[in-house]
């Protein structure tokens, strides 16, 4: 029987800064799958990348100025209010205790991140939490023949994803943007126009606050 809860989905990154290809991932998955929303997720700290550019204020705020208007796509700050490094398991786990054992929760990565998955911790056990959806990227890395596995064996079709909670891998095809946080930092700080690669919204809040500038201390 099918969960009369409407589904919710939640993308997780950095956001240093949030851009239009973040943007258009949520809402592609969202507007593909019928979910209530999909929630944006900044992580304090990732343990596979580096220290973020900039602070989780400025992260957070400028991620609440890109959705201010977005209908479907909001903000969840828990891992910042969480110390130590933001592990998508332990996410996963406290959403399943808040939103219960029946609603059907979907985690969104990009293609790209396939290839570090078995350097995540506890990844094996993200599916007891939640569905995976994988959203495809130009720059995505081959993975390796453990993830191609898990892959397969746990492939869903859009029907199967939205029948039970969770445990099912989803790819949704859609349009691709060529478009990187660390690249928009690149042009910033080389004195380039990011126009139209963020919100206006996010843009009037890095010049406001000098954010990105190569001469920052």
């Amino acid at each position: 029987m099918k969960n009369p809860q409407p589904p919710l989905g939640f993308l997780g990154g950095a956001f240093d800064p949030v851009h239009i290809g973040h943007l258009r991932g949520a809402m592609a998955v969202r507007e593909n799958l019928n979910l209530e929303r999909v929630d944006l997720i900044p992580a304090a700290q990732s343990p596979l990348k580096d220290q973020a550019t900039v602070d989780a204020m400025h992260r957070l705020a400028m991620l609440e100025r890109a959705v201010a208007d977005l209908h479907g796509v909001a903000v969840d700050a828990r891992e910042l209010d969480r110390p130590g490094p933001s592990y998508t398991a332990d996410t996963l786990a406290g959403l399943r205790r808040e939103y219960g054992a029946e609603r059907t929760l979907v985690w969104i990565i990009g293609a790209d991140i396939l290839a570090t998955l078995p350097r995540w911790s506890r990844w094996r056990e993200l599916l007891e939490f939640a569905h995976i959806v994988v959203m495809g990227r130009p720059d995505a890395e081959p993975h390796p023949p453990e993830v191609s596995a898990w892959l397969e064996e746990n492939k869903s079709d859009q029907a199967g994803l939205l029948s039970r909670p969770g445990g099912g891998v989803f790819t949704l095809a859609q349009p691709l943007l060529d478009i990187s946080s660390s690249d928009i930092r690149a042009m910033i700080a080389a004195g380039r126009d990011p126009r139209f690669l963020l919100p206006d919204g996010v843009m009037e809040y890095i010049s406001n606050h000098a954010l990105f500038s190569r001469n920052l201390a």
